[in-house]
């Protein structure tokens, strides 16, 4: 009985040690679109460690280009750039 039990716990330590814990930091990506109509032209601002940050900063650099009645912007959730898609593939978009 004992060495079932302590077999148990040092599995139960193995496999968490193996497949919990480390978790992804998030980074917020902004993309800046200088025309709202047009998606697919776009221009990665920044990097950022919040969803906030991001929103922020982007606005700011809408101002800064004059582009804040025809640009937008977005906010990607770890986002990594895709070689044979030549663009940045993002867990989520959010404004």
């Amino acid at each position: 009985m004992k060495k079932t039990l302590l077999l148990s716990i040092f599995a139960s330590v193995i496999l968490s040690g193996c497949f919990g814990g480390q978790q992804k930091e998030e980074t917020w990506t902004s993309l800046i679109y200088p025309d709202k109509a047009n998606e697919k032209r776009s221009k990665k601002h920044g990097v950022y460690k919040t969803l906030e940050q991001c929103q922020v900063e982007s606005k700011k650099e809408l101002e800064k280009l004059s582009l804040s009645t025809r640009g937008t912007y977005q906010c990607g959730l770890n986002c990594e750039y895709h070689e044979g898609m030549k663009l940045d593939i993002c867990e989520k978009l959010s404004k």
